[in-house]
């Protein structure tokens, strides 16, 4: 039987762009395990985490954009951001700064 899906050019677009992206900084970091988050009306979040301990994020305009990029990127895919996942992730003296640091004052000028 053949498949009757109708496949949206623009989204097929979509799904390449994110999963070059995907791929690109895999290959950077030695590889990339990820993990895709519902924002709502804005898409999906594609929290990526590299063998080195680097990180980054993407935003695809829906769920399923965000979950068939991960697909065809071929990387690990976590269903949630936490135990050695997360454990996986460094952080620096930038994301100290900006994150924990707003919450204790903020950066100190001087």
């Amino acid at each position: 039987m053949a498949d009757t899906q109708q496949v949206d050019p623009k989204t097929e677009r979509k799904v390449a762009r994110l999963a070059k992206q995907i791929t690109s900084f895999s290959r950077t970091h030695g590889g990339a395990e990820g993990q895709v988050a519902y924002l709502g009306e804005r898409g999906a979040r594609i929290v990526l985490v590299g063998e080195d301990g680097n990180w980054g994020d993407l935003v695809a305009p829906s769920y399923e954009i965000a979950d068939q990029a991960v697909e065809k990127s071929g990387i690990t895919r976590h269903e949630s951001f936490d135990g050695e996942f997360a454990a996986k992730v460094k952080t620096g003296r930038y994301e100290w700064s900006r994150m924990a640091g707003i919450q204790v004052g903020g950066p100190k000028n001087g």
